[in-house]
């Protein structure tokens, strides 16, 4: 149980980091499903990826796979 307890425990934490992350992609960006953006950050923090550079990616990947594009106004406000 103590694995189980520990790999929910991280799984909490990025979340939570996942979260906070998002709402700013979440105040400027057009409608979209929030879990995409989610998963793009998660995979990216996962692969090591720094807070910074795994919101790029999850920006990138809203923009280049789900057409979800931040208005350039929108960006000078992240």
């Amino acid at each position: 149980m103590t694995d189980v307890s520990g790999k929910v425990a991280e799984l909490a934490a990025l979340l939570k980091d996942t979260a906070e992350h998002h709402g700013s992609f979440e105040a400027v960006a057009p409608p979209h499903d929030w879990w995409d953006w989610y998963a793009a950050y998660m995979v990216a923090r996962q692969n090591g990826e720094a807070e910074p550079e795994a919101v790029a990616s999850a920006g990138k990947y809203m923009a280049e796979v789900k057409g979800v594009v931040v208005p350039p106004e929108g960006i000078s406000r992240r």
